[in-house]
Formats: C-alpha cells, structure tokens, sequence
C-alpha cells in the first residue's frame, strides 16, 4: 500500500532528549525492530559518531535487515569554512552506510548570523554542498529545516531560499521544522502552503509540543500538503516532548481517511506505546488519547448505561482497532482482543473460541493485579500461554539458593548458589557475580549449562526495576524487567515480588526457560 502521508519516527534521535529517557543500544534495537514491524516508513536511529552508543547502534544495525521500514541517520550540513569532503561529521554519515540520510540546516537568519556567525550566502552553500554530496553517495536525503517556521515568519524569502536550495541540490523531501514548538496551526498552514506552492519536492512537517499544539500542528501542515510527518512515539522528547506518533497515526487514518498503514498495523499501536514506555522504564500514561487505558474508560453511571445501548454515543471510534478495549465496569470481557492478537503475535493458534481463553485471560488479570506487565516481557507472556494450552510443566525447577554479600577490605564480594532440578536429576552451583543479581544470575546459568548447552549463549543484555508502591518504603513491591540475547534475539522477562532477588530471579527464570521452549 502506497501511503498518501509517510511516517518517520524519530523516537531513538530526538525522542531520547526528553528528560528521564536514556534507551541502551539494546533498547534502540528492540524498539527499531518493534517500529519496522509495525509498519512505520522511516526509523531515525540517531547521530552517528555524536557518541559511543550510537556508533555503536549503527554498527549493530547494519548487521539486521529490516523489512519495512528504511533506517535514517542524521546529522548536520557541513561546518562552516570546512570543505564538505574534508568534514568528519559527514563522513560519518556515510559510514553509517543507511539507505536514509537526514540532515539539518539553518533557515532562520537570527541564527545565521549570531550562531553560525556565517553570511546569509556560506549558510546556503552549506546546505546544498552538503545535500549535493549525499546524494552523489546514492543517498535518498531528508532535509530537515530547523526553525523553517520561525524563520519564514522573520523573513520569508531567506527562508524560502534555504529550502530551494536543498531542493536544487537533490534533497528528496524538506521538512518545515517548527523547532521552538511555539507556533499556530494557522503559521504552520501557511508556510507550509507556500512551500507546497514554491517546490517541486515532497514537503514534510516535524512539530514540537511546548505549546501543546505538536498534534495540531501536523495536521495543520498536512491538511496544507505535507506529505510527510515526523514524531515520536508517545511524544518523547526535548522540552514537553515532540508531536506524538500514537496520535497522528490513527487521526490521519480514522478523522482524515488518509492511505497511512495497514488497518492490521493500527490494531497494535496501543502496544506499540506500550512496549516503548516500558523499555523506556517509564509508567504508561493511562490518558493518553486513542492507545491510554482510560482512553475507552467508563465509569459514570449514565455513560456506561448509554454505552450498553449504542456504544458510540460515549465514543468516536471502536477501540480494538488501535489495539485498545473498552472499559466498562460491569463487563468481564475487557482485554479478550488484547490477549488473541498478542498470543497470535507470538506465534499461538488462538481465537476467540479457544477453551483456555477464559483461563489465559483470568491469569493475566490476577497477575497484572500483582504488578505484572507484559508489553515488553513477550517471553513470560508465552511462557504463560504456552503452559496453558499445551498443560505441560517448565523444563527445570528451581529447589532452593541463596544470596551472600560480604565486605571485605577492598571489596564487597557477592556470591550466589542456585539448586535446580531437571527430571530426576539435581545440580547445585555457586557462583559469585559484581552484585547479587548478577551471581543469582551465573550460578542459575552454570547450573541449567549441564543439561541444557544451547543456554551458553545467552547472556543478560539489561536489567530494569520499577518501584510499584513507593509508599511502603523498604518494603515496597518490585517489578523487575530483564531484557536478555542469544546473539541474534532479544527477548524481556519480568518477574514481581516484594524482594527484589525473589523478582530478579523470577525473571532469570523465565528467560532462560522461554529461550529452551521457543521457535
């Protein structure tokens, strides 16, 4: 399907800015592999050579093929009196050796001039040497212009100027960058009109939300013409955050009948914004318009009467095709759609009319209750339904361990031992590790390595813990998320508990068993 408006997602770039994000190189990989499968067109995977983990991020990627979407890295035009052959910035971006090269430049001559303290002509220059050569390299290059809005207000034809120039140099799109966030749908419009009316290429349009108009914005562009719009998922980033993929995606599709994705694609955004919140670490926002848990929520007594008569009276879309339910408090149906298409995701023959839906869903609930969440932790999610439907117990089991710390004068040494039984047969190891999880961890390990060699191979990739009750100080409940690799996969497993070992283990447990268990 041709979409009429393209989707370019810059959660790993510009989304990682936002206060209180930081994705590992591991996360960036699991998100980028998590974007392509949903269908998104473009995946910016940052800054080549800005710092270790993206370098380290490209590397990695080059080595995965990703089936839909093109992965992008981005970068600025050259620098200022350097020769754009001789710059190692766009060097890199070569290196980076994606199919998608994004770069930006200035349009607004405010910056110019007082922090490029460049002419108006070097800054033009820049642009296009810098597109120009990309190109030559075989690269399909965005163009983003930073400030393209601010800087049409301030003066119109030097900033029409720097997007002809990208454009004449061979830029595929340029996108009208409204980099402050502080702009009106009807600015944004109207640039983007001009735009639309002065270049012969794509126009794209990247918002940000510090005036709570990020959404707004987008759609005041495209509704001008933009053809392509670039956001993050849940609105991560700089400031208040970037224009919100979760919600543009399905305006453009339900509200604007525009050709964007697939409608199967749509019906796994809401777990898509989950699985980002929790490999971010971050608490879902359960008001978080279309894919929130209280998007569909009702709870007075009026509304949910209505609600049992004709369901659109109290709402303007059916959720399950964002993925999401209706909540209402008399059902005990909620979340049986959720549950089919996510244990269909993962490979189970499961409908609605499978005996053990019932059971499957019963225990999800109880578990969730608990302090489970399973958007990022697939592997004990499958663990679950696969020891429901095929009523088979777990390959090993877990007798006994124990967990020391001692200090000594130079050190805290942390030592674990671990009895598992496999069958008949019992083995117990001890290990010592940099912390307890750690040794928990190599002593599980070397113990399962006997009977079990494939698990050589896997190795903990990273390690997350949520605090769910703060409120009961020491004694709070935990909620721990391991994300784990045998080299080719990543898989999350989550264990809770109110001692963290007894969490941590619980996800070691599951990790290792799902990689024994999965196709």
């Amino acid at each position: 399907m041709r979409p009429e408006v393209e989707l370019y997602d810059t959660t790993l770039r510009d989304g990682s800015q936002g206060e209180g994000i930081n994705f590992s190189v591991i996360d960036k990989l699991r998100i980028a592999e998590k974007l392509d499968s949903f269908g998104v067109h473009y995946i910016e995977g940052g800054w080549p050579g800005s710092n270790p983990k993206d370098i380290e991020f490209f590397a990695e990627a080059k080595r995965r093929k990703f089936k839909r979407a093109r992965l992008a890295a981005f970068g600025s035009t050259r620098r200022k009196g350097v020769a754009v052959e001789a710059d190692d910035q766009v060097r890199l971006l070569l290196e980076a050796e994606t199919p998608v090269v994004t770069i930006y430049g200035k349009t607004w001559l405010l910056h110019v001039k007082e922090v490029l303290r460049a002419s108006p002509e070097e800054n033009l220059g820049m642009i296009g040497d810098t597109v120009r050569l990309l190109k030559d390299h075989g690269k399909f290059v965005i163009y983003d212009a930073e400030h393209g809005i601010d800087g049409f207000k301030d003066d119109p034809d030097y900033a029409l100027a720097t997007w002809q120039a990208a454009e004449k140099a061979g830029a595929d799109i340029v996108v009208l960058c409204d980099t402050n966030g502080g702009s009106l749908p009807s600015e944004i419009a109207r640039a983007t009109a001009i735009a639309r009316g002065k270049l012969s290429t794509n126009v794209g349009i990247h918002t940000h939300n510090d005036i709570g108009f990020g959404l707004a914005n987008a759609i005041a562009a495209i509704e001008a013409g933009a053809m392509h719009v670039q956001g993050t998922i849940n609105g991560y980033g700089e400031r208040t955050g970037n224009c919100n993929l979760t919600s543009v995606i399905p305006t453009l599709a339900f509200k604007m009948k525009k050709r964007v994705l697939p409608v199967s694609a749509l019906r796994k955004l809401k777990d898509l914004s989950q699985f980002v919140d929790e490999i971010a670490n971050i608490r879902h926002d359960p008001r978080q318009p279309w894919v929130g848990e209280a998007a569909f929520a009702h709870k007075g007594g009026t509304h949910v009467n209505a609600v049992q008569k004709l369901v659109s009276s109290y709402e303007h879309i059916d959720p399950c095709l964002v993925g999401n339910v209706r909540r209402v408090l008399v059902s005990d149906l909620a979340g049986r759609s959720n549950i089919v298409m996510k244990a269909q995701e993962l490979g189970f023959k499961l409908s609605s009319e499978t005996p053990e839906l019932k059971e499957i869903l019963a225990r999800i609930k109880t578990l969730e209750h608990d302090g489970y969440e399973f958007e990022a932790a697939e592997g004990s999610l499958a663990l679950l339904i696969r020891k429901i439907l095929k009523h088979e117990q777990a390959p090993f089991t877990i007798e006994s361990y124990h967990v020391s710390i001692r200090r000594e004068p130079t050190a805290f040494v942390c030592q674990a031992s671990v009895k598992v039984k496999v069958g008949d047969a019992t083995e117990h190891t001890i290990a010592e590790g940099d912390g307890p999880v750690n040794a928990l961890d190599q002593a599980l390990r070397a113990a399962l390595v006997k009977f079990f060699p494939k698990l050589k191979g896997v190795r903990l990739a990273d390690y997350k813990v949520r605090i769910l009750n703060s409120g009961a100080g020491t004694g709070a409940r935990t909620r721990v998320l391991i994300e784990s690799t045998d080299g080719k996969n990543n898989w999350g497993t989550v264990g809770v508990h109110d001692n963290i070992i007894e969490a941590s283990l619980h996800a070691l447990s599951d990790s290792l068993e799902y990689r024994l268990l999965k196709r």
